[in-house]
């Protein structure tokens, strides 16, 4: 698909609330801690190293609570691609029945 189309669907996913996004929507997440420092849990590369959704948002999990107490900030990084590339065909479905 094109730039443009998935530029459409960066604009929309910005207004949504990240922690309800499904992990596998994720490309990384950035923990940001005092000074400036921060670390990147990377999403993707743990899907493609073959780890399940779940697994991956259990390691999520425990790191975010390993460092609850030292990070002032998450940042979330989505992959765009990904969630036009799945929920634009089923939008197309619902709409194509108005």
């Amino acid at each position: 698909m094109s730039n443009e189309f998935y530029n459409k669907w960066q604009t929309i996913l910005e207004d949504v609330e990240k922690s309800k996004i499904p992990i596998q929507f994720i490309k990384k997440i950035i923990l940001k801690f005092q000074g400036k420092r921060q670390q990147t849990i990377n999403i993707q590369t743990l899907l493609k190293q073959g780890l399940e959704p779940d697994e991956v948002e259990e390691i999520v999990n425990r790191k975010l609570i390993e460092l609850d107490n030292q990070i002032v900030n998450l940042e979330f990084i989505l992959n765009v691609e990904n969630i036009a590339d799945t929920v634009q065909p089923e939008t197309d479905k619902l709409l194509g029945k108005l």
